[in-house]
């Protein structure tokens, strides 16, 4: 576009030139203007090129011109499309930098979280291991108990018996006193003439699987104490209470004699039930009347004694397992609570005194007034239903 005014330029100015010349030619002589001609001709042929030469550059300059409108429209949509892009990218710039900061807050987060966790895994795993390591120590005492009272269990049951003589003046024979001198049994007592053997055994170790077999195999060597004619043919082993969950056997027919298995607590209502015999002069002259209420009364002392042994050991199996399952089941804060309030907790039964007699009229007395304290209160009686899995052996004794 800017070329287009110089080109017209040079147009008029070759026509004003043409047009001097042609004026020229008719004043001047015929040589002369043949020569100015040839001059002027070659000036116009020179501007007839000068103007070609500018005539294609002005072509180029169009063709320029329209490539650089061209550029210039791209330019500005290229400036259109930056911006936008520019526009997007700092959307984006924005975005990415909220995005980073949430990534931040959150990798903090789980950071503390997984901080967190871990302490609680590293807690509960210390919890788990003081847990089981009181439960390992708690029966590691349990076992230790039971030995120390296994160890004592020979001279605990000798003591009860020699007190129980005394008190009821019965003939309390010690070992060393046994009148046979090859087999003495750990404790005698003496009723009308005969010999009472009570021997007291307990397990050799924490393993009670053996103890049933070790129990059968001393009622056959009680034969060294019932072949004595004076020794009674009812022989007594007394074990420890803690052991009478694996035992399944209490009665032992041995043809010539019966083993009869009891615990400590059974001794005195056994003892008592053989002592009625001394109140006659002579067995032989028992009527069979009396013969049976003899038997009767210590059948149903030894059954009594056995049930009251099934029962303690039911409901401490029961007790035990319930204990376990709040170990295990009750949440950990309630569980804590309960342990502080069972360390504050003290039972303190009866303390038994030596010279003090538990008379039989004041339990009597009590469970009246028990059983009136119940009535009065409006509290249904409880009908056991409890199945014991020797039933089937005490009903064949």
């Amino acid at each position: 576009m800017d070329l287009i005014g110089p080109v017209i330029i040079g147009i008029i100015v070759g026509l004003v030139v043409a047009f001097a010349l042609r004026m020229q030619k008719q004043k001047n002589t015929p040589e002369d203007n043949k020569e100015k001609v040839l001059s002027l001709e070659k000036i116009i042929s020179a501007k007839d090129q000068e103007v070609s030469t500018l005539e294609k550059n002005n072509e180029v300059l169009n063709a320029k011109m329209e490539s650089f409108e061209q550029l210039k429209t791209e330019k500005i949509q290229l400036d259109e499309r930056l911006k936008n892009v520019e526009s997007e990218r700092n959307t984006l710039k924005t975005k990415n930098t909220t995005l980073e900061n949430k990534e931040e807050s959150r990798n903090e987060a789980l950071s503390k979280s997984l901080d967190k966790s871990n302490a609680l895994q590293e807690s509960l795993e210390k919890e788990k291991e003081r847990l089981n390591d009181e439960r390992v120590k708690e029966k590691e005492d349990h076992f230790e108990k039971m030995k120390k009272l296994w160890g004592e269990h020979e001279k605990d049951v000798e003591k009860h018996i020699q007190m129980i003589c005394k008190n009821i003046l019965l003939k309390y024979i010690p070992q060393e006193k046994f009148p046979y001198p090859r087999n003495k049994p750990d404790n005698t007592i003496e009723i009308s003439s005969q010999l009472i053997v009570f021997d007291a055994k307990s397990p050799s170790n924490d393993d009670l699987s053996n103890f049933p077999k070790y129990i059968k195999s001393q009622t056959e060597n009680l034969k060294k104490y019932a072949k004595h004619a004076d020794v009674k043919k009812e022989l007594f082993l007394v074990v420890p209470s803690n052991t009478l969950g694996v035992i399944q056997q209490f009665t032992y027919n041995m043809g010539d004699y019966n083993v009869y298995v009891i615990t400590k607590d059974a001794l005195e209502p056994i003892i008592l039930s053989l002592k009625r015999i001394q109140d006659f002069k002579l067995v032989e002259k028992l009527s069979p009347e009396e013969r049976d209420d003899i038997c009767r009364i210590i059948g149903k002392f030894a059954h009594t004694t056995k049930r009251r042994i099934q029962i303690d050991q039911y409901f401490a199996d029961e007790f035990l397992d319930t204990l376990k399952k709040a170990g295990s089941q009750l949440p950990r804060e309630i569980l804590k609570s309960v342990i502080d309030f069972e360390e504050a907790e003290m039972l303190n039964p009866p303390m038994e005194k030596r010279n003090k007699k538990i008379l039989t009229q004041e339990l009597i007395d009590k469970r009246i007034e028990l059983s009136k304290e119940i009535e009065i209160r409006d509290i249904p009686e409880i009908e056991a239903k409890i199945t014991f899995k020797e039933k089937d052996e005490r009903t064949k004794e």
